[in-house]
């Protein structure tokens, strides 16, 4: 079994050419996609709960770690994307340099990152939206926004979020990025208030305890948050829509990444500094702290900017996991109807309705803490991916034409798989069991489909 066959970068793109997607993007669009899909839960929602069950004030230092390991994942990933421009980011990447079944792999596991990770941002979406209803007066009777095992039915919101979404991306990827503009526009500017609003609020009482769970805490935190810096990975996503992908992706990938790195420490400071660590463990943290310090109106403009930076994220969540399938149906490993085109919006309809519904019943019927660990260990899992296949390009084939070198490959990557391996191992001693169960799955509808109807077979 050639379970390691490769396709060169040449009959990648020429597969991509034979049915391609539409060029629309430039570098601004993807700049605010990757602050689109990076602001939103983690900032918004995840701040809040790493802090109090993980890290404490120290989330700040989660973050600043989880940074450092992004910055070096993301350079390899710049690298590549300009060298092979074409969707599908480390599952391509894997296919060029590692093979067949480490791309499958890699693929898998960006469901994760993608698919549960948009069911994520889905259920945080409902938290903050039950939230501003409450103090506007409307009250949704909890089994309508609770899943099971929090004593509800469903969470209504979460699912209505997402078909709204799903139903954007269906016409038209044009129409979706026009969308983003206009919320991370927003989100930012409600950023900046509460920066501005909560920073005179800061009582150095609330920073004393600084590292409450040890340095032990402070990893877990790195690695819980890890997923909410995924947005240059879906800036990746994007490689065929581009218009000129090789200059332009390396500057989406790291200029929004900075971007949010900043953001996320500045806000983990405030946060923690205006509220006790242990009363951050909520879907709104940042809303709720403003009206625990008496400051409603800043409050409600704080949640409808969640509100705001959440749907992005979504949106930008579920339209990478949709053309990750695409290339994927494209190269075989999964049922061609995930690759057709819509006639009118020449979009991978099915995919986009698949992906929409599956993030649907996710998001309305599972907890969000254990959806947060399982999106950072599939992202985590790529990123080390990629960097690899950097490392190995770069020795096997060192004169190959690169739009964007990688610094100091060979301090860059080890650094970059140290740091990702290190934040997965703190992930698996929580939740091996889960991520053990979901890779066996795909492993099993590898063997039984994807070997036998590859496109490379």
């Amino acid at each position: 079994m050639n379970l390691f066959r490769k396709k060169s970068i040449t009959a990648i793109l020429a597969n991509a050419e034979k049915k391609s997607l539409k060029k629309t993007l430039g570098a601004f669009d993807l700049i605010m996609i990757g602050i689109g899909c990076t602001i939103g839960n983690g900032i918004f929602v995840v701040t809040g709960i790493a802090a109090a069950n993980y890290a404490g004030p120290a989330i700040a230092v989660s973050y600043f770690l989880a940074a450092i390991a992004c910055v070096f994942a993301a350079l390899a990933y710049a690298e590549l994307a300009a060298m092979v421009p074409v969707a599908g980011s480390a599952y391509t990447y894997s296919y060029v340099v590692l093979g067949e079944f480490i791309a499958w792999l890699v693929g898998w596991g960006l469901v994760l990152e993608y698919a549960v990770g948009a069911a994520t941002v889905a259920s945080g979406w409902s938290g903050y939206v039950v939230g501003i209803l409450q103090t506007s007066g409307i009250i949704i009777p909890e089994y309508l926004t609770k899943v099971p095992s929090d004593g509800g039915i469903l969470n209504l919101p979460a699912i209505l979020i997402t078909l709204f979404i799903g139903f954007l991306l269906m016409r038209g990827t044009k129409m979706g990025v026009t969308l983003n503009r206009v919320l991370v526009a927003i989100k930012l500017s409600v950023i900046f208030l509460f920066l501005m609003i909560a920073t005179p609020m800061i009582k150095a009482e609330n920073w004393s305890n600084f590292m409450p769970f040890g340095i032990s805490g402070v990893f877990i935190g790195a690695a819980t948050v890890f997923y909410a810096f995924i947005g240059f990975d879906a800036v990746a996503t994007t490689a065929e829509e581009c218009k000129n992908p090789k200059r332009d992706l390396p500057i989406g990938i790291i200029v929004s990444l900075l971007v949010c790195t900043i953001l996320y420490i500045a806000v983990a400071l405030v946060l923690t500094g205006i509220s006790n660590y242990a009363d951050l463990n909520n879907a709104e943290p940042l809303a709720r702290a403003l009206r625990l310090n008496g400051s409603n109106i800043s409050s409600a403009l704080v949640g409808t900017g969640a509100i705001a930076g959440i749907t992005s994220v979504l949106l930008i969540l579920i339209y990478g996991q949709s053309r990750i399938f695409f290339v994927m149906s494209r190269d075989g490993l999964i049922p061609p109807s995930f690759s057709k085109l819509h006639k009118k919006y020449d979009t991978p309809y099915f995919s986009v309705i698949f992906v929409t519904i599956a993030v649907a019943l996710v998001s309305g019927f599972l907890p969000l803490t254990i959806l947060t660990h399982m999106t950072s260990l599939g992202t985590l899992f790529a990123f080390i991916i990629v960097a690899i296949g950097v490392f190995t390009l770069r020795i096997t084939q060192p004169n190959l034409h690169r739009p964007f070198k990688c610094p100091a490959v060979f301090i860059t990557i080890p650094i970059a798989v140290l740091c990702c391996g290190y934040l997965v191992y703190s992930l698996l001693l929580e939740n091996g069991i889960w991520f053990l169960l979901w890779s066996i799955v795909g492993l099993i509808v590898y063997f039984s489909y994807s070997y036998r109807n590859s496109s490379a077979a």
